[in-house]
């Protein structure tokens, strides 16, 4: 989440390499692109940010500059509008954020909201507003997000349960135990030892996309897969568990696999699923603002950030489109590029293709 608020210049430049883009950029006022270069207005003098709110300039009066010192060497001066000569807007704000980021990460047990609206120098709820703001989730969330991804990591690697719980700093074993499992999806001894003694119940089928694979745990489902090879999803379920228990469902597993067989066959068919749901607190936020997309409909990367209240974060969005594994249960399949375009699909751009096909012929 870092990465996303804190951005940098050089990061974002190859994205406004050519002319071609950072004039669509300036067209559009892409705040994302300001930092990545300046324009300068032949008939004016001056020079702007790309998100400058100043009267869009003639084509051929403009010329591009990466940087400031560039604008300024070349005889143009700072807007008095967008002032690109003081820091960004909200770049201070961001690198805040950044730094209560840094502060819950590093700390050993959840700091105080207290604490962190007066490293920021914020009231409490001047602070839990702007964070929330910043990253999509409230700082305790954040905080709970960053332990359950510690709790992951310490587990597989420490000598015992409780030296993992203090590591993923837990003070407390009533609040670790109360905690584990919703975040891990099965008792920390059996996550520690790979899914050792969890029991993951699967059914392999076929539909008119291919292979399909359906995993459910106690909690709900987990893994609905496409592919051509069904020994491939299998394995892939089993790298995922290595060491859990995975066993062929019964009768009333069919009868789960048969109605997600029909959310690809029919689209539109809804499933009242249980799903067992395994991410980020970001991520999360992703997949559900996922979920309320109707089928006929799409978005693009960058309308899904905003309905999250994110707009700047449409590289984190499209990370965690990726990440989902409950093909149709969560139609990342509804989201295109930002030009229109389909995009890469876990499961094959083929297989999105059709089903998109399929809902708009519906």
């Amino acid at each position: 989440m870092i990465e996303t608020m804190a951005r940098s210049i050089e990061t974002a430049r190859p994205r406004f390499a050519s002319e071609e883009a950072r004039w669509r950029a300036l067209c559009a006022r892409d705040a994302a692109a300001d930092g990545a270069f300046y324009y300068a207005v032949r008939t004016t003098g001056v020079y702007c940010r790309p998100s400058c709110g100043a009267r869009r300039p003639h084509r051929a009066n403009v010329a591009f500059y990466d940087t400031r010192d560039a604008a300024r060497r070349a005889g143009f001066r700072a807007c008095k509008r967008c002032k690109p000569d003081a820091p960004a807007p909200g770049a201070e704000q961001a690198t805040m954020i950044a730094k209560a980021c840094r502060m819950i990460e590093n700390a050993e047990s959840e700091p105080r909201l207290e604490a962190l609206a007066d490293a920021a120098g914020m009231s409490r709820f001047h602070f839990h507003r702007i964070f929330k703001a910043a990253t999509g989730v409230t700082p305790k969330a954040y905080a709970a997000a960053r332990r359950g991804e510690k709790l992951r990591r310490e587990l597989p690697r420490s000598g015992t349960v409780t030296e993992a719980a203090y590591g993923a700093g837990f003070n407390s074993s009533g609040r670790f135990y109360a905690a584990a499992q919703p975040m891990l999806g099965m008792r920390p001894k059996a996550f520690r030892a790979g899914g050792q003694d969890a029991v993951i119940r699967f059914a392999l089928g076929q539909c008119s996309l291919g292979a399909i694979l359906v995993a459910a745990t106690e909690r709900g489902v987990c893994a609905i897969s496409l592919g051509d090879d069904p020994e491939a999803l299998l394995r892939e379920l089993q790298d995922r568990f290595p060491k859990a228990e995975l066993i062929g469902g019964d009768r009333d597993f069919e009868n789960l696999v048969a109605q997600i067989v029909g959310m690809v066959e029919q689209p539109g068919t809804r499933a009242d699923l249980p799903l067992d749901i395994r991410g980020t607190a970001f991520q999360q936020r992703v997949w559900a603002a996922l979920a309320r997309i109707p089928a006929g409909k799409t978005l693009s990367y960058r309308e899904l950030a905003k309905r999250i209240g994110m707009p700047k974060a449409v590289r984190a969005v499209a990370g965690a489109c990726a990440a989902n594994t409950l093909a149709v249960a969560i139609p990342c399949h509804r989201v295109l590029r930002n030009d229109g375009a389909l995009s890469g699909y876990r499961w094959g751009v083929a297989r999105k293709r059709a089903l998109l096909d399929r809902e708009a012929r519906a």
